[in-house]
Parts: structure tokens; C-alpha cells; sequence
């Protein structure tokens, strides 16, 4: 009989124990019905989140305007038929959607002129002379602003971003001096732009100093044009109408003596904007 009190005091014992445990500073909430493991987490990630939006609203902009102009160049076959009627002009409009990311559209417009003093191809009996473009390219796409919290102050200064965007380059040609010719291609094609950029404070979250380089892949719609390739040797002769005596160095002004095979070429701008910001 003794053995058997023994025995249950040894079993009621510590399930005694453990359960003045639990309500002495030991709960086991996880196990509770109701219970949220992930509360701490939450409360953590709720608090942060707030005090970044209250940061963001406090020091960061919220959308500018960019009033520039700069440059805009060919590399290829149009870097060497074109030149470039500087400046050109741009409007742009940002976004911010937080302190690294802002999301930017806008427009530039640059003009370019070639010129033929030459029978081609595409005009075998009359001189093209000049080629005018005007190219309008509305784009849209995304900065990313490097966080320079531990870089040096010259660098946190200038503000240093990446850009990427979609542009469609919408291009009119014409021909001033040749009103007879027009091409039938559609010079106008999509395009990508990839670059960086700086932007120096002239007074903090209101007016900066933009600059901003990029280099542009464009499907120009006369990339592969052959209006403007040289005349094939032996068929000078059958080219330039009534216009077929020699000049005073005895050379034929029928003979096409300069021109391009086709009008390949990327596109690099250089920009510098006044930036109003909000």
C-alpha cells in the first residue's frame, strides 16, 4: 500500500510542477488556439514600413520636370551621311515611386542634314542634294538612383542614376533642294536607351542640374535603304539625263562620286536639363 501512494505522488508531482511553471513566467502561447507565431514579425515589419513612409514623404520629391537641350549623333553609315544641326531639345516628366526608383516619359527633337551632290540609285537622273530629318521620339521608362549612403560626399552629392526606356523615333524627310524625290521608306522606328546620369542640387528637393548620356539601338525604317548607295561602275551612262557634260576637271557629273550603301548607325545624345521638382 505504501509503494502505491509512493508511486502516484511520483507522477503527480511534476505534472504539478510544470503547470505552476507555465502560469509563473513560462506561458506556451504558441500551442494557445488564437496565437500569431509571426505577430513580433509583423509588428517589426509594420513599424519599419512606416517610419520609411514617413522618411520618403518628409525628405524625398514626388515628380519634376526637365527643361534641357544637348546633343544628338549617329556612330555607322548615318553618323558619316548626317550631320548634326545642334542643339536638340527636351522635355521630360519624373515620378518618384521611392527614394531609388522614379519612373520617367517625356519628348526630344533633334534635326539632322545630309548631303548628295551626286547621281545615286534612288535618283539616277537628278542630284538629291540636301536630306533634312527631323526626329521627334516620345519615350517612357525607369531611373534607379544609387543608394551613396556609404560613398563619399562628391559622389552622394551628384546624385549618380541609371536609365532605361522605350522610344518610338517618329522621323519626316526632306528633300528642300529636290522636290521631285521622296523616299518610300518610313525612316520612323522603335527604339531602346540605356545610360546614367547626374543630378547636382541648386537648391535641395526644388531645382537641380541634370546631365544625362545615353545610347540609343534604333530599327530606323531606312537602315537598309539603298536610295542613297553609289551608282554601279558602267552604268553612268545611262544615268543623269540631259546633265552629261564633263566638268572643268573633265570629270562626268554623271559619275557618283560619293554615297552610302545603307544608313545604318546607333544613336548617342548628350543632355543637360534644368530639373523643377515637387
Amino acid at each position: 500500500m505504501i509503494r502505491f501512494y509512493i508511486l502516484l505522488i511520483t507522477l503527480i508531482l511534476p505534472i504539478s510542477i510544470f503547470g505552476q511553471m507555465n502560469q509563473n513566467g513560462f506561458p506556451d502561447d504558441d500551442l494557445e488556439v488564437g496565437s500569431d507565431i509571426f505577430q513580433d514579425f509583423n509588428e517589426d515589419l509594420e513599424a519599419t514600413q512606416v517610419a520609411e513612409d514617413e522618411r520618403f514623404y518628409r525628405y524625398s520629391r514626388f515628380y519634376s520636370i526637365n527643361l534641357g537641350m544637348g546633343f544628338t549623333t549617329f556612330t555607322g553609315n548615318r553618323g558619316l551621311a548626317f550631320e548634326d544641326n545642334h542643339p536638340s531639345f527636351h522635355f521630360g516628366l519624373l515620378y518618384f515611386l521611392d527614394f531609388q526608383n522614379a519612373f520617367v516619359m517625356g519628348l526630344a527633337l533633334s534635326q539632322h542634314i545630309a548631303f548628295l551632290d551626286s547621281y545615286t540609285t534612288g535618283s539616277p537622273t537628278q542630284r538629291i542634294r540636301s536630306i533634312e530629318q527631323n526626329m521627334l521620339r516620345p519615350y517612357f521608362g525607369f531611373r534607379y538612383y544609387v543608394d551613396t549612403t556609404d560613398l563619399g560626399t562628391a559622389i552622394t552629392y551628384s546624385n549618380p542614376y541609371f536609365i532605361g526606356r522605350i522610344e518610338y523615333w517618329y522621323v519626316t524627310t526632306n528633300f528642300p533642294e529636290n522636290k521631285d524625290f521622296s523616299s518610300d521608306e518610313d525612316a520612323s522606328g522603335m527604339g531602346t536607351g540605356f545610360g546614367f546620369g547626374l543630378e547636382f542640387p541648386i537648391e535641395i528637393k526644388k531645382t537641380y542640374f541634370n546631365v544625362e548620356f545615353l545610347y540609343h539601338k534604333v530599327n530606323f525604317g531606312d537602315k537598309f535603304t539603298t536610295d542613297y548607295r553609289r551608282i554601279p561602275s558602267g552604268q553612268e551612262e545611262n544615268a543623269c539625263g540631259t546633265d552629261n557634260n564633263p566638268d572643268s576637271s573633265g570629270t562626268s557629273p554623271c559619275r557618283s562620286e560619293n554615297g552610302y550603301q545603307d544608313l545604318n548607325g546607333d544613336v548617342i545624345t548628350l543632355m543637360f536639363n534644368y530639373v523643377i521638382s515637387y
